[in-house]
């Protein structure tokens, strides 16, 4: 893990490519204006990553925004993921071209297989492989793949993921899975850091946030750059976005985050990698 200083700092993936640790998530962001405002208070706040996916159905606004800002394209992080209808190799060759398009991009920084579709995700990979080795992409990883799931990809993949994207927060630290990754070199990254809102209400999180005189929200975002795991919390307020920023002047102690950790109870609020049907 490199050193957090400030909201354009990065983490080196595997193959060399920087990429910044700290990013804007547009799940659930409404397509058109929404997005696009979001885009563009978060670039303007210093934001140099951006996450979206095939299945968010945002990914024109996304474009959208990146093009109506100030901000160079090779200055921007842009991230989309294939989504699992689309899983397959020629298929995800074809769903790449489209979220290029829909993002009116030439190239992305990453591309994520979004679930682990059993039967499909290796073909997948070899397509992502493809596009990789044509610099149609600047680095390739995959999202929700348990450590069974990359044994079984790494059996016959020519590259080793750059990335796995995974539900993480205090409740779901997954270390063995963490540790494998980083045995690995694949940089974990974090969904839903805030548990879908439950973060809130953790008196740990409270006592905490009142001793940095920072928010919950603040304190979770720092403790996942500290773990070494890239963040992407998602929002479509300004004031939020910008909050969510402002984690790059304090340092939460070795005992704090060991008590952060010690809340791990294994639980999900997202769809379980070992048991999806979508």
């Amino acid at each position: 893990m490199g050193s957090i200083t400030d909201i354009k700092g990065t983490f080196t993936l595997h193959n060399g490519v920087k990429m910044p640790y700290f990013g804007l998530g547009v799940y659930l962001s409404e397509d058109g204006k929404e997005v696009i405002n979001a885009i563009k208070w978060a670039l303007e706040a210093g934001y140099r990553h951006i996450d979206t996916a095939a299945i968010y159905n945002n990914e024109e606004g996304v474009g959208v925004g990146i093009k109506e800002s100030n901000v160079p394209r090779e200055d921007i992080f842009v991230v989309s993921k294939v989504w699992n209808s689309d899983q397959g190799y020629d298929n995800t060759l074809r769903a790449f071209d489209k979220s290029l398009n829909r993002l009116g991009l030439e190239y992305l920084d990453l591309y994520l297989a979004h679930w682990p579709v059993v039967g499909k995700y290796k073909d997948t990979w070899k397509a992502m492989e493809y596009l990789y080795k044509q610099k149609r992409v600047r680095a390739i990883g995959v999202s929700n793949f348990m450590q069974h799931h990359l044994e079984d990809l790494l059996g016959t993949a020519n590259i080793v993921p750059m990335v796995n994207q995974m539900e993480f927060h205090p409740y779901l630290v997954q270390q063995s899975l963490l540790d494998f990754c980083s045995d690995k070199n694949i940089q974990y990254e974090a969904w839903s850091p805030m548990m879908q809102g439950k973060i809130f209400g953790i008196d740990t999180f409270k006592e905490i946030a009142n001793k940095y005189n920072k928010t919950i929200a603040q304190i979770v975002l720092r403790w996942d750059l500290q773990k070494g795991v890239i963040t992407i919390p998602k929002s479509s307020k300004r004031e939020r976005i910008l909050a969510n920023a402002d984690i790059f002047d304090f340092e939460l102690t070795p005992e704090d985050m060991a008590n952060l950790d010690s809340l791990d109870r294994g639980q999900r609020y997202g769809p379980d990698p070992n048991n999806f049907d979508f």
